[in-house]
Protein backbone atom coordinates (compact mmCIF):
# COMPACT_ATOMS: atom_id res chain seq x y z
CA UNK A 1 0.00 0.00 0.00
CA UNK A 2 1.08 3.72 -0.98
CA UNK A 3 1.98 6.08 2.04
CA UNK A 4 -1.31 7.60 1.19
CA UNK A 5 -2.90 4.49 2.35
CA UNK A 6 -1.60 4.67 6.19
CA UNK A 7 -2.90 8.26 6.61
CA UNK A 8 -6.10 9.56 8.07
CA UNK A 9 -8.87 11.48 5.93
CA UNK A 10 -11.37 13.86 6.26
CA UNK A 11 -14.97 12.24 5.67
CA UNK A 12 -18.33 15.15 5.85
CA UNK A 13 -21.88 13.14 5.76
CA UNK A 14 -24.25 16.06 4.15
CA UNK A 15 -27.66 15.44 6.12
CA UNK A 16 -31.06 17.87 5.86
CA UNK A 17 -30.32 19.08 9.20
CA UNK A 18 -26.51 18.68 9.76
CA UNK A 19 -23.00 18.97 8.53
CA UNK A 20 -21.30 16.31 10.10
CA UNK A 21 -17.08 15.81 9.47
CA UNK A 22 -14.97 13.12 11.22
CA UNK A 23 -10.90 12.71 10.77
CA UNK A 24 -11.26 9.09 9.81
CA UNK A 25 -8.19 6.35 11.16
CA UNK A 26 -7.31 4.00 7.78
CA UNK A 27 -9.00 1.49 10.46
CA UNK A 28 -12.05 2.98 10.18
CA UNK A 29 -11.69 4.41 13.65
CA UNK A 30 -13.40 8.56 14.01
CA UNK A 31 -10.26 10.48 15.59
CA UNK A 32 -12.30 13.65 16.07
CA UNK A 33 -15.70 15.35 14.58
CA UNK A 34 -17.43 18.71 13.91
CA UNK A 35 -20.93 19.65 12.59
CA UNK A 36 -22.68 22.64 11.42
CA UNK A 37 -26.25 23.31 10.48
CA UNK A 38 -27.12 22.20 6.87
CA UNK A 39 -27.91 25.66 5.18
CA UNK A 40 -30.39 23.90 2.70
CA UNK A 41 -31.36 26.20 0.20
CA UNK A 42 -28.28 27.97 -1.32
CA UNK A 43 -25.44 26.06 -2.77
CA UNK A 44 -22.72 29.23 -2.20
CA UNK A 45 -23.82 28.59 1.91
CA UNK A 46 -23.53 24.70 1.76
CA UNK A 47 -19.84 25.58 0.44
CA UNK A 48 -19.42 27.68 2.90
CA UNK A 49 -20.40 24.77 5.74
CA UNK A 50 -18.71 22.10 4.17
CA UNK A 51 -15.28 24.25 4.12
CA UNK A 52 -15.95 25.44 7.62
CA UNK A 53 -15.90 21.63 8.87
CA UNK A 54 -12.99 20.55 7.01
CA UNK A 55 -10.92 23.63 8.55
CA UNK A 56 -11.97 23.31 12.04
CA UNK A 57 -10.89 19.62 11.76
CA UNK A 58 -7.75 19.68 9.59
CA UNK A 59 -6.33 22.79 12.38
CA UNK A 60 -5.57 19.60 14.60
CA UNK A 61 -4.34 17.50 11.82
CA UNK A 62 -3.49 19.32 8.88
CA UNK A 63 0.27 16.97 8.36
CA UNK A 64 -2.10 13.43 8.91
CA UNK A 65 -4.65 14.05 6.40
CA UNK A 66 -4.80 12.56 2.64
CA UNK A 67 -7.93 14.22 1.67
CA UNK A 68 -11.83 14.87 2.12
CA UNK A 69 -14.80 12.71 0.95
CA UNK A 70 -18.39 13.95 0.92
CA UNK A 71 -21.16 11.82 1.10
CA UNK A 72 -24.41 14.08 0.39
CA UNK A 73 -27.98 12.84 -0.31
CA UNK A 74 -28.76 13.18 -4.24
CA UNK A 75 -28.02 11.53 -7.69
CA UNK A 76 -24.00 11.91 -8.79
CA UNK A 77 -22.94 11.63 -12.47
CA UNK A 78 -20.94 8.34 -12.97
CA UNK A 79 -16.81 10.46 -12.37
CA UNK A 80 -18.71 12.34 -8.91
CA UNK A 81 -17.63 15.73 -10.54
CA UNK A 82 -21.34 16.73 -10.84
CA UNK A 83 -24.60 16.31 -8.42
CA UNK A 84 -27.20 16.11 -10.44
CA UNK A 85 -30.07 17.10 -8.12
CA UNK A 86 -30.76 16.74 -3.96
CA UNK A 87 -33.89 16.70 -3.00
CA UNK A 88 -33.61 18.03 -0.17
CA UNK A 89 -30.61 20.79 -1.33
CA UNK A 90 -30.06 23.07 -3.58
CA UNK A 91 -27.75 21.00 -5.69
CA UNK A 92 -29.12 21.04 -9.45
CA UNK A 93 -26.40 19.90 -11.86
CA UNK A 94 -23.97 21.45 -9.50
CA UNK A 95 -20.12 21.01 -9.99
CA UNK A 96 -19.25 20.67 -6.19
CA UNK A 97 -16.18 18.72 -6.69
CA UNK A 98 -14.51 21.12 -8.63
CA UNK A 99 -15.94 23.80 -6.38
CA UNK A 100 -13.84 21.95 -3.35
CA UNK A 101 -10.94 21.40 -5.07
CA UNK A 102 -10.69 24.77 -5.63
CA UNK A 103 -11.52 25.83 -2.04
CA UNK A 104 -10.04 23.12 0.29
CA UNK A 105 -6.73 22.84 -1.78
CA UNK A 106 -6.49 19.10 -1.11
CA UNK A 107 -7.36 15.37 -3.08
CA UNK A 108 -11.54 15.45 -2.79
CA UNK A 109 -14.31 12.42 -3.30
CA UNK A 110 -18.06 13.42 -3.75
CA UNK A 111 -20.83 10.97 -4.06
CA UNK A 112 -23.89 9.77 -2.74
CA UNK A 113 -24.34 9.20 1.22
CA UNK A 114 -25.48 5.60 0.85
CA UNK A 115 -23.33 5.12 -1.45
CA UNK A 116 -20.85 6.18 1.51
CA UNK A 117 -22.22 4.13 3.86
CA UNK A 118 -22.21 0.88 1.94
CA UNK A 119 -18.76 1.29 1.42
CA UNK A 120 -17.87 1.60 5.05
CA UNK A 121 -19.98 -1.34 5.93
CA UNK A 122 -18.10 -3.36 3.93
CA UNK A 123 -15.07 -2.17 4.91
CA UNK A 124 -15.29 -2.21 8.52
CA UNK A 125 -18.86 -3.73 9.73
CA UNK A 126 -21.22 -6.05 8.93
CA UNK A 127 -20.30 -6.64 5.28
CA UNK A 128 -16.62 -7.19 5.47
CA UNK A 129 -15.04 -9.43 2.97
CA UNK A 130 -18.60 -9.93 1.00
CA UNK A 131 -18.08 -11.08 -2.44
CA UNK A 132 -21.45 -8.86 -3.36
CA UNK A 133 -23.17 -6.87 -0.81
CA UNK A 134 -26.38 -4.30 -0.45
CA UNK A 135 -26.81 -1.67 1.68
CA UNK A 136 -30.64 -0.34 2.26
CA UNK A 137 -30.84 2.86 4.27
CA UNK A 138 -34.38 3.58 6.01
CA UNK A 139 -35.18 6.83 7.05
CA UNK A 140 -37.09 8.85 5.32
CA UNK A 141 -36.75 7.08 2.18
CA UNK A 142 -35.34 4.38 0.85
CA UNK A 143 -31.93 4.39 -0.49
CA UNK A 144 -28.78 1.91 -0.76
CA UNK A 145 -25.40 0.96 -2.89
CA UNK A 146 -23.86 -1.97 -4.02
CA UNK A 147 -20.55 -3.34 -3.58
CA UNK A 148 -19.04 -6.10 -5.69
CA UNK A 149 -15.89 -7.48 -5.83
CA UNK A 150 -14.41 -4.71 -4.08
CA UNK A 151 -15.26 -1.87 -5.84
CA UNK A 152 -18.41 0.45 -5.33
CA UNK A 153 -20.60 0.54 -8.40
CA UNK A 154 -22.42 3.39 -9.16
CA UNK A 155 -23.99 2.31 -12.24
CA UNK A 156 -23.52 3.46 -15.88
CA UNK A 157 -24.71 7.07 -15.07
CA UNK A 158 -23.98 7.26 -11.23
CA UNK A 159 -27.74 6.59 -9.93
CA UNK A 160 -27.40 2.95 -8.64
CA UNK A 161 -28.83 1.90 -5.37
CA UNK A 162 -32.20 4.34 -5.32
CA UNK A 163 -34.58 1.22 -5.01
CA UNK A 164 -36.63 3.08 -3.24
CA UNK A 165 -38.49 4.21 -6.01
CA UNK A 166 -39.22 -0.04 -7.61
CA UNK A 167 -43.06 0.24 -8.02
CA UNK A 168 -43.91 -2.75 -5.71
CA UNK A 169 -48.04 -1.69 -5.22
CA UNK A 170 -49.60 -0.37 -9.09
CA UNK A 171 -51.66 2.32 -8.48
CA UNK A 172 -50.39 2.63 -5.12
CA UNK A 173 -49.57 5.62 -2.69
CA UNK A 174 -48.26 8.58 -4.10
CA UNK A 175 -44.33 9.26 -4.09
CA UNK A 176 -42.63 12.28 -3.92
CA UNK A 177 -40.91 11.01 -7.19
CA UNK A 178 -44.40 11.10 -9.23
CA UNK A 179 -44.86 7.79 -9.02
CA UNK A 180 -47.13 5.13 -7.81
CA UNK A 181 -46.70 2.19 -5.27
CA UNK A 182 -42.86 2.62 -4.62
CA UNK A 183 -40.98 0.31 -2.76
CA UNK A 184 -40.34 3.63 0.38
CA UNK A 185 -44.10 4.07 0.38
CA UNK A 186 -44.29 0.92 2.44
CA UNK A 187 -41.01 -0.20 4.02
CA UNK A 188 -39.34 3.69 5.35
CA UNK A 189 -39.74 5.45 7.87
CA UNK A 190 -41.92 7.76 6.34
CA UNK A 191 -44.51 4.83 5.45
CA UNK A 192 -44.79 3.76 9.08
CA UNK A 193 -46.18 7.20 10.45
CA UNK A 194 -48.57 7.18 7.25
CA UNK A 195 -49.71 3.71 7.62
CA UNK A 196 -50.17 4.77 11.73
CA UNK A 197 -52.22 7.63 10.60
CA UNK A 198 -54.05 5.98 8.61
CA UNK A 199 -54.91 3.27 10.57
CA UNK A 200 -55.05 5.30 14.05
CA UNK A 201 -58.82 7.40 13.06
CA UNK A 202 -59.99 4.16 12.99
CA UNK A 203 -59.05 1.59 15.20
CA UNK A 204 -59.89 1.00 19.16
CA UNK A 205 -56.48 -0.74 19.21
CA UNK A 206 -54.60 3.11 18.53
CA UNK A 207 -55.70 3.87 21.98
CA UNK A 208 -51.74 3.86 23.28
CA UNK A 209 -50.67 5.39 20.35
CA UNK A 210 -52.75 8.35 20.38
CA UNK A 211 -51.86 8.98 23.95
CA UNK A 212 -48.35 10.00 22.43
CA UNK A 213 -49.76 12.50 20.89
CA UNK A 214 -52.78 14.11 22.60
CA UNK A 215 -55.63 12.13 20.47
CA UNK A 216 -54.14 13.58 16.99
CA UNK A 217 -53.81 11.20 14.67
CA UNK A 218 -52.47 13.43 11.89
CA UNK A 219 -49.57 13.78 14.29
CA UNK A 220 -48.22 10.58 14.50
CA UNK A 221 -45.05 9.89 13.00
CA UNK A 222 -42.71 6.89 12.35
CA UNK A 223 -40.68 7.67 15.80
CA UNK A 224 -43.81 7.76 18.03
CA UNK A 225 -44.37 3.99 15.87
CA UNK A 226 -41.17 3.19 17.20
CA UNK A 227 -41.33 4.19 20.52
CA UNK A 228 -43.86 2.60 21.01
CA UNK A 229 -43.39 -0.39 19.38
CA UNK A 230 -39.92 -0.23 21.88
CA UNK A 231 -42.63 -0.19 24.73
CA UNK A 232 -44.78 -2.94 23.71
CA UNK A 233 -47.85 -1.55 22.52
CA UNK A 234 -49.40 -4.48 20.44
CA UNK A 235 -50.99 -2.03 17.47
CA UNK A 236 -46.93 -0.38 17.10
CA UNK A 237 -45.64 -4.03 16.86
CA UNK A 238 -47.97 -4.73 14.22
CA UNK A 239 -47.40 -1.84 12.20
CA UNK A 240 -43.60 -2.55 12.93
CA UNK A 241 -43.85 -5.75 11.40
CA UNK A 242 -46.15 -4.77 8.39
CA UNK A 243 -42.71 -2.68 7.24
CA UNK A 244 -40.37 -5.17 7.81
CA UNK A 245 -42.11 -7.67 5.39
CA UNK A 246 -42.66 -5.21 2.91
CA UNK A 247 -38.59 -4.69 3.42
CA UNK A 248 -38.14 -8.44 2.86
CA UNK A 249 -40.74 -8.50 -0.17
CA UNK A 250 -38.41 -5.18 -1.62
CA UNK A 251 -35.37 -7.43 -0.68
CA UNK A 252 -36.78 -10.65 -2.30
CA UNK A 253 -36.89 -8.76 -5.39
CA UNK A 254 -33.25 -7.13 -5.34
CA UNK A 255 -32.11 -10.91 -4.55
CA UNK A 256 -33.71 -12.14 -8.17
CA UNK A 257 -31.52 -9.48 -9.68
CA UNK A 258 -28.26 -9.23 -7.98
CA UNK A 259 -27.99 -12.51 -5.97
CA UNK A 260 -26.22 -10.27 -2.72
CA UNK A 261 -24.39 -12.79 -0.31
CA UNK A 262 -25.63 -10.10 2.40
CA UNK A 263 -28.06 -7.08 2.74
CA UNK A 264 -27.05 -4.46 5.18
CA UNK A 265 -30.08 -2.43 6.83
CA UNK A 266 -28.99 0.84 7.73
CA UNK A 267 -30.53 3.96 8.53
CA UNK A 268 -32.90 5.61 11.06
CA UNK A 269 -35.49 2.79 11.24
CA UNK A 270 -32.58 0.11 11.85
CA UNK A 271 -32.55 1.36 15.12
CA UNK A 272 -35.94 -1.37 15.57
CA UNK A 273 -33.75 -4.33 15.21
CA UNK A 274 -34.75 -7.61 15.35
CA UNK A 275 -38.54 -6.21 15.25
CA UNK A 276 -38.18 -5.28 11.79
CA UNK A 277 -35.64 -7.72 10.77
CA UNK A 278 -36.92 -10.97 11.55
CA UNK A 279 -40.45 -10.45 9.70
CA UNK A 280 -38.28 -9.34 6.41
CA UNK A 281 -35.98 -12.94 6.25
CA UNK A 282 -39.81 -14.47 6.96
CA UNK A 283 -41.00 -12.02 3.86
CA UNK A 284 -37.85 -13.15 2.10
CA UNK A 285 -37.98 -16.86 2.54
CA UNK A 286 -41.27 -16.92 1.33
CA UNK A 287 -41.05 -14.78 -1.86
CA UNK A 288 -37.34 -15.54 -3.10
CA UNK A 289 -37.36 -16.85 -6.31
CA UNK A 290 -36.03 -20.63 -6.38
CA UNK A 291 -36.39 -20.45 -2.78
CA UNK A 292 -35.11 -24.26 -1.87
CA UNK A 293 -33.15 -24.34 -4.48
CA UNK A 294 -30.82 -21.47 -3.99
CA UNK A 295 -29.00 -19.99 -1.04
CA UNK A 296 -30.89 -16.79 0.15
CA UNK A 297 -28.83 -13.44 1.42
CA UNK A 298 -28.28 -12.44 4.85
CA UNK A 299 -30.01 -10.13 6.65
CA UNK A 300 -28.29 -8.37 8.89
CA UNK A 301 -28.22 -4.91 10.71
CA UNK A 302 -25.33 -2.40 10.02
CA UNK A 303 -22.90 -1.61 12.59
CA UNK A 304 -21.21 1.33 12.21
CA UNK A 305 -24.80 3.75 12.95
CA UNK A 306 -24.91 7.02 12.05
CA UNK A 307 -20.64 7.65 11.50
CA UNK A 308 -20.91 5.02 8.34
CA UNK A 309 -21.24 8.13 5.98
CA UNK A 310 -18.55 10.32 6.99
CA UNK A 311 -16.27 6.60 7.34
CA UNK A 312 -17.10 5.62 3.97
CA UNK A 313 -16.41 9.01 2.57
CA UNK A 314 -13.22 9.42 4.17
CA UNK A 315 -12.04 5.71 3.11
CA UNK A 316 -12.67 6.05 -0.49
CA UNK A 317 -11.05 9.64 -0.92
CA UNK A 318 -8.01 7.64 0.52
CA UNK A 319 -9.07 4.86 -1.83
CA UNK A 320 -8.75 7.07 -5.01
CA UNK A 321 -5.21 8.76 -3.60
CA UNK A 322 -3.85 5.39 -3.13
CA UNK A 323 -4.84 4.52 -6.64
CA UNK A 324 -3.61 7.33 -7.93
CA UNK A 325 -0.10 7.44 -6.30
CA UNK A 326 0.34 3.29 -7.50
Amino acid sequence: MTRAGGLAALGIDIGGTKVAGGVVAPDGTVLATARRATPGASVVEMEHAIAAVAEELAAGHAGELVGVGVGAAGWFDRTGDTVLFSPHLAWRHASLRQDLLARLQRPVWVGNDADAAAWAEYRFGAARGAALALMVTLGTGIGGGIVMDGRLQRGAHGVAGEWGHMRVVPDGRLCACGNRGCWEQYASGSALGQTAREVAGTSRAAAQLLERVDGDPERLTGEDVARAAHDGDPLALELVTDVGLWLGQGIADLAAVLDPEVVVIGGGVSVLGEMLLDPARERLERALPGRGFRPAPRIVAAELGAEAGLVGAADLVRRDVAESAA
